[in-house]
């Protein structure tokens, strides 16, 4: 065949013998990637079926759920891999090189809380709490209980019939009746009703005292995504809090911002304390657990990490993803909690953690010399004949420091859920606690200080 016979390409040059050939190469490539994204498409389309069937993996229930309903044995008829989950806070045995679940007294590993907290309940009983299953229970047991007249407020946060009664009762009156008065009906501790709508399963806020804190820092908890709602549920009970006037109405001193310096400040407006130090006469506050505020802090607040990302991880069970409701240290589940964000191994991410929680320790042990040191110097000067009037700035300057101490000695994970801000209160609580004993020094009698 001649080029005279061959039809002319469009720019005028002619088709060599091998053009067939690799027309019906370019068709089959062609065909070959059209199946490739088909079959992406289909892998795209089994996925979204997939994750439709796991938010309906439960179409039919097998009991109706009340709306009153808080016995979690009953939603477990429901949502068996959540409960089982749950079941599994009876463990107390877990050991972490802080924490974990095994009971321990606090004050026999740590005297030195007795000294800062002298004159209040704490320094009578201080205990390792054993998780959200003890809830109800460790808080009937503590000795607490038999020092102070404690409020029903107490039961905010430890009982699951909390809401109920308070829908009953009234918010003021369920927060200043006695606890002893209504303890009796208190059963419950931690209840899926806690953070569960029982119809839709949406996660839900219990608790009035975080939706009034929350609308006075102008946030509508209504407008909150899902993953915020992740961390608020939790932030309803591990923060900061006192009771606020006759009727100890439960309140979080939010007013002013989540940092330590903004609550101190609120508190000082004020002009609460939560007692009088047993040994130095000072006004003191005593921090709870606040977990909500340190964790604001964090690079994984600012990344968008939630409370139940790290502590309720998903877990797969069999085709279905469920959150893992054992809630407990990300130390005993690095795996799961860890990490799916962290590209490295378990070991490495685990002396990652108990770094920080050593160079924590080691400034909170700091805190407590200087803290000791300042409240030896004010009795001191007390003693000596020192006057209210002279000791005033060292106790303020003892009220400060130990605020500060105790904000990250009482916040769970030892530093770990804001570090650099741990680190930073640890530091200003040992710059105000030796500024404290200078000041009772320089008001103690000469006489009484040269011997």
């Amino acid at each position: 065949m001649t080029t005279h016979d061959r039809k002319a390409l469009p720019d005028g040059s002619f088709p060599g013998p091998n053009a067939p050939r690799r027309t019906w190469l370019l068709i089959l490539a062609a065909f070959v990637v059209g199946l490739l994204i088909m079959a992406g498409v289909g892998a795209v389309l089994v996925s979204i079926q997939g994750h439709k069937a796991e938010q309906t993996q439960y179409p039919l229930r097998v009991v109706q759920i009340a709306p009153t309903e808080l016995d979690p044995a009953v939603w477990g008829k429901n949502f068996p891999h959540e409960y089982d989950t749950f079941l599994q806070m009876k463990d107390d045995t877990l050991k972490t090189p802080y924490g974990g679940s095994v009971p321990f007294s606090k004050l026999e590993r740590d005297p030195a809380m007795k000294t800062i907290w002298a004159g209040y309940a704490f320094s009578v009983d201080y205990n390792q709490p054993r998780g959200h299953y003890y809830a109800l229970v460790d808080q009937k047991k503590t000795k607490r209980q038999e020092f102070a007249n404690q409020p029903g407020a107490c039961a905010n946060c430890h009982a699951a019939e909390a809401p109920q009664m308070i829908q009953q009762m009234g918010w003021e009156n369920f927060n200043h009746t006695p606890y002893k008065e209504i303890s009796g009906t208190l059963h419950i501790g931690t209840s899926c009703a806690d953070c569960h709508d029982p119809n839709t399963m949406e996660l839900r806020i219990t608790r009035p005292a975080f939706v009034n804190a929350m609308a006075a820092r102008g946030i509508d908890l209504s407008k909150a995504t899902r993953q915020e709602m992740r961390t608020y549920v939790c932030a309803q009970c591990h923060v900061e809090y006192y009771f606020k006037g006759d009727n100890k109405v439960l309140t979080f001193p939010w007013d002013n911002g989540l940092k330590v310096e903004d609550i101190i400040a609120y508190y000082d407006k004020i002009g609460f304390k939560d007692w009088t130090h047993g040994v130095t006469g000072a006004p003191m506050l005593k921090a709870q657990h606040p977990d909500f505020e340190m964790w604001s802090s964090s690079i994984h607040a600012r990344s968008g990490v939630t409370c139940a990302d790290c502590h309720m991880p998903y877990i797969r069970e069999g085709a279905v993803k469920v959150s893992d409701h054992w809630l407990r240290s990300p130390l005993a589940n690095i795996n799961r909690a860890c990490q799916p964000c962290h590209n490295e191994s378990e070991q490495e991410l685990h002396d990652r953690v108990v770094a920080i929680q050593d160079t924590t320790m080691e400034l909170l042990k700091r805190s407590e010399t200087g803290l000791l040191a300042a409240i030896d110097a004010i009795n001191a000067a007390k003693t000596a004949g020192a006057s209210d009037a002279d000791l005033n700035e060292a106790r303020q300057l003892q009220r400060n420091a130990s605020f500060r101490w105790d904000f990250v000695s009482s916040a769970n994970s030892t530093g770990f859920h804001s570090p650099q801000e741990s680190a930073r209160i640890l530091a200003t609580a040992i710059d105000y606690a030796r500024q404290s004993q200078l000041a009772a020094v320089k008001v103690t009698p000469k006489s009484a200080a040269q011997k």
